[in-house]
């Protein structure tokens, strides 16, 4: 178990290296900052002077080993637009997201369980395609549109939940519940196949020969074993969301880490573009990491391939 998981850590610390030295590379060529932050008419003389306060006056690779200098320290540089540190504006938007995130996933997970369990035992019924059928619409239907909608129909007609921002729990139902929808079709469709190719298996059909009760069955018998594809989805959708849904933090003006990064691009501020893209890969890393380590506690046979 220890070689498999410091195994799992030693790729988790190079994938985050990778996107560091990525999206530093790409930040570059998104522009030059220094137009924007200058008003216009600014003579070359202060153009240069700007420049050089920034630190983009230096060859690129010697940009890089500063910046990677920093990075081991926890210091992104001062944000160009905010000028305070970086990493500073990134956190200050996390609880938002983390608070949206969250939500949705746990929503999501609950009516997602839920609903593919019902469908797969259900097989063949009026149930299954009815429960099918939502989790197909959920699933294609645009995050952006479904947000728009919501606010139209909740929010302008009937008043009852603000149309965006931050503050109270109000303003979380729409943009939750437009993240749990998505999230909840997901699993719904993946458990529901998942848990249909273990009906199958012998081992189902032994248990049941046993007279087990039918919930000893389903838990130890059928959902445990069916919960592996299922929980690699919901690491991915939990480092998607807590990185930040920008689609969504966008319609609903919800201030998190996706919202500000989407801001910053807009305003060439390279450090909070850096801080936020590595903080995201950071937790998406870290979530999938321990999606991999769970897995050798439902499957103990995968930490001996490891």
């Amino acid at each position: 178990m220890t070689r498999y998981a410091l195994t799992k850590l030693a790729e988790a610390l190079i994938a985050i290296w990778g996107v560091v030295t990525i999206v530093f590379f790409v930040t570059r060529l998104v522009g030059d900052p220094v137009a924007l932050l200058l008003p216009v008419g600014a003579s070359p003389e202060q153009m240069q002077q700007m420049t050089a306060a920034l630190g983009l006056d230096k060859p690129l690779w010697q940009q890089y080993l500063v910046y990677v200098g920093q990075v081991l320290t926890g210091d992104f540089g001062q944000s160009f637009q905010f000028n305070r540190p970086a990493i500073g504006v990134v956190l200050e938007r996390m609880p938002a997201t983390i608070q949206l995130a969250l939500l949705a996933m746990v929503l999501g997970i609950i009516i997602g369980g839920a609903a593919g369990s019902i469908a797969a035992l259900k097989r063949g019924s009026v149930v299954e395609f009815v429960v099918m059928t939502l989790a197909l619409l959920g699933q294609a239907t645009p995050v952006f549109w479904l947000g728009i909608m919501l606010i139209l129909l909740f929010a302008v007609d009937l008043g009852w939940v603000p149309t965006g921002g931050y503050g109270s729990p109000a303003h979380l139902v729409l943009p939750a519940f437009t993240l749990a929808v998505f999230v909840s079709a997901s699993i719904a469709r993946l458990l529901r196949s998942s848990m249909l190719d273990v009906l199958k298996e012998d081992h189902v059909r032994t248990a049941r020969a046993k007279g087990l009760l039918p919930g000893t069955v389903f838990v130890w018998h059928i959902a445990r074993n069916a919960l592996i594809p299922v929980v690699t989805m919901i690491g991915i959708l939990t480092g998607e969301l807590l990185g930040g849904s920008v689609v969504t933090e966008t319609v609903f003006a919800w201030p998190g880490v996706g919202r500000l990064i989407v801001q910053a691009i807009e305003t060439k501020d390279f450090p909070v573009i850096q801080a936020g893209v590595a903080l995201i890969a950071t937790i998406y890393v870290v979530v999938n990491l321990l999606v991999d380590l769970l897995y050798a506690v439902l499957d103990p046979r995968i930490k001996g391939r490891g």
